[in-house]
């Protein structure tokens, strides 16, 4: 397990918690909507909006933490997260707020304390690179989108 530490933005409702995992086998923790005012944004089709959630996080390096949809919200609504999966890097200190938007066809209402996305966890790698003259051959080539669906 890897800890994330977290601190209230100032004028957060702090008691809304911490983002929270909803079942033991769940990979995202779900992140609310926390509004200064404790009001709502009314999200007409098309439309995005930054919905802060009241916290700032410290991720360990080696880590990152991606924002993600909630898949209900998605299905029922059209709401989505444009940059999915939106990545929080380990060296960021300011606010987290998640960019939502509205894909469906009705105005979508974020109420303070919504559960607006979720966060996961995960492991970082950085590559190292280099420019060479040329790459080694595989199977598939230069075939690009769609191509290893296609039949020879």
């Amino acid at each position: 397990m890897v800890e994330i530490v977290f601190a209230w933005e100032p004028e957060a409702d702090q008691a809304l918690g911490l983002p929270v995992y909803a079942t033991p086998g769940a990979a995202g923790a779900d992140i609310r909507a926390n509004f200064r005012d404790r009001g709502q944004v009314d999200l007409a089709p098309g439309a995005r909006v930054l919905v802060p959630t009241g916290l700032r996080l410290a991720i360990p390096a080696g880590f990152e933490v991606q924002l993600r949809p909630r898949s209900g919200l998605a299905l029922k609504h059209g709401i989505t997260l444009p940059n999915s999966p939106g990545t929080i890097d380990s060296d960021y200190r300011g606010p987290l707020a998640v960019i939502v938007m509205n894909a469906g066809t009705e105005t979508f209402v974020i109420a303070h304390g919504d559960r607006i996305a979720q966060m996961v966890v995960a492991p970082v790698v950085q590559g190292a690179f280099r420019v060479v003259d040329d790459l080694d051959d595989t199977a598939r080539g230069t075939g690009g989108f769609g191509s290893t669906g296609v039949s020879g």
